[in-house]
This record gives structure tokens, C-alpha cells and sequence, in this order.
């Protein structure tokens, strides 16, 4: 399971400022977005997670010049979030070097034209993200009725050629047995986006199949310690191909 850092980027920066030597006073805090992504992948990160928080308030991408400086600065794939709700958006982000983009669930559940017109230009490299909660999905304003469950959402975006989604607040009180069965039944990698605060967490949600956890906050504020979490998740991985 890959545990990806999340950056929220706001007005160019980093929301929040990160400095991994707060607890003994060394190194410089930097609120610089790339060189927070330099230094997560310098520990291991597979994949960093960008939000853009001005792109969401607005309807499309705001932090362009952001994400291309971390496109720079690293050499993994940058998945962005935040104002990418349809091809055009796809394509600016793309154009900044984003190589994996979050489309949001209600741009594309009930407009199967865009979501078609955004895999066609983003294929594999497109994830729809959702509040997987059963009271948020029932609060949203469907045109269907009865409103779709998750199980029903996850069966038409996957028949429609989705490959990926971002499941977001569910990690502090994660739902195992509904993750466990969604991989089971779906080819569909799983990412879980927010909540995720205890790194106990991380092992349980592993075992359930969850392909990636992306990790914002916690990771600043040195809930959860990076390397330490990676070094568990792995010793765990090599504990269940030994048995």
C-alpha cells in the first residue's frame, strides 16, 4: 500500500507551513510547495498528492505555476485534485505536469458525457473522488430516485472504464469490510483521502486492500512520522508474503 503526502496548495504556497526539525530546533520551515515535495520524496514517496484549494473555490486549476514547479523539483507522479472537473481542466493540469488528476464525483456521476470526455483524455491517469459517507451521499441533490448507493456508484463508474478512486473521510473511523468488499468486487484501485491521524490505522486499512492512503495534515503536524510508517507498512507487507 502506497501512503501518499498531500500538499494543499493556496495563493502558490504550501497552506500550511512544514518543518520536519521542529522538534529539535534544526532545519528551516518552508511553506515552498516543491521543496515539501522534494523532501517527501527524499524519504520514499511513491506519488504526491496536490490540492489546489483556490481551484476548487473557483471551478478550475488556480495554482498552475505551483504544480509546475513541483513537476520540476520531483520525479514522481503528481496527482492533482481541486478544480478539475472536466477535459479542459484535465488538460491544463496535465499541460503543468500533473500526471494523475481527481475529478470530483459530482461533476461526472450523472453526466456520463463528461466523464467519458475526461477518461478520453486522461485514460487511466483519472480518479473520481467521493465523500463515500452514506449521509453525504444521501444529502446530494440526485436527480435519480431512489439516490444510488456507494456499491451502485462504484459498479457504474468502473463499467464506464474508471480505474481509480479517492474515497475522502474515511480514515479515522475506517469502514473495513466495505473497502474489503469494494476490492473484491471491483477492479478499481482504492485510494483514502483525510481523517487519517493514527498510523495503528495504516496496517488494517493495508490488509483490507486499500491501494493507497494519502496523508496531509497529520504528516505536518507530526501525527504521523513518515519514514516510520513507511518502515511499518512494509514489515508488514514482508510478514504476509512470508506466511
Amino acid at each position: 500500500m502506497q501512503l501518499i503526502p498531500s500538499l494543499d496548495l493556496q495563493a502558490g504556497r504550501s497552506r500550511l507551513v512544514f518543518w520536519p526539525g521542529a522538534a529539535t530546533g534544526s532545519g528551516t520551515p518552508t511553506d515552498r510547495p516543491e521543496r515539501i515535495a522534494e523532501h517527501f520524496v527524499g524519504l520514499g514517496a511513491p506519488v504526491i498528492h496536490l490540492v489546489d484549494l483556490d481551484g476548487a473555490a473557483r471551478g478550475s486549476p488556480a495554482n498552475i505555476e505551483a504544480v509546475q514547479r513541483v513537476s520540476r523539483a520531483v520525479a514522481v507522479p503528481l496527482q492533482v485534485a481541486g478544480g478539475v472537473d472536466g477535459p479542459a481542466q484535465i488538460e491544463l493540469c496535465f499541460a503543468a505536469g500533473a500526471t494523475r488528476v481527481v475529478v470530483p464525483l459530482w461533476a461526472v456521476a450523472e453526466d456520463k458525457d463528461t466523464l467519458r470526455a475526461c477518461l478520453g483524455v486522461a485514460g487511466d491517469w483519472l480518479a473520481v473522488g467521493m465523500d463515500a459517507r452514506p449521509e453525504r451521499l444521501r444529502e446530494y441533490p440526485w436527480r435519480r430516485n431512489p439516490p444510488p448507493q456507494l456499491d451502485d456508484l462504484v459498479a457504474e463508474l468502473v463499467a464506464e472504464g474508471v480505474r481509480r478512486l479517492v474515497l475522502s473521510h474515511g480514515g479515522a473511523e475506517p469502514d473495513l469490510a466495505r473497502l474489503t468488499a469494494i476490492r473484491a468486487a471491483h477492479d478499481v484501485d482504492l485510494l483514502l483521502a483525510g481523517g487519517v491521524t493514527d498510523p495503528k490505522v495504516l496496517s488494517s486499512l493495508a490488509a483490507a486492500g486499500v491501494n493507497g492512503v494519502i496523508v496531509g495534515e497529520a504528516l505536518f503536524t507530526g501525527a504521523i512520522d513518515y519514514s516510520a510508517a513507511r518502515r511499518k507498512l512494509d514489515s508488514a507487507t514482508t510478514r504476509g508474503l512470508s506466511t
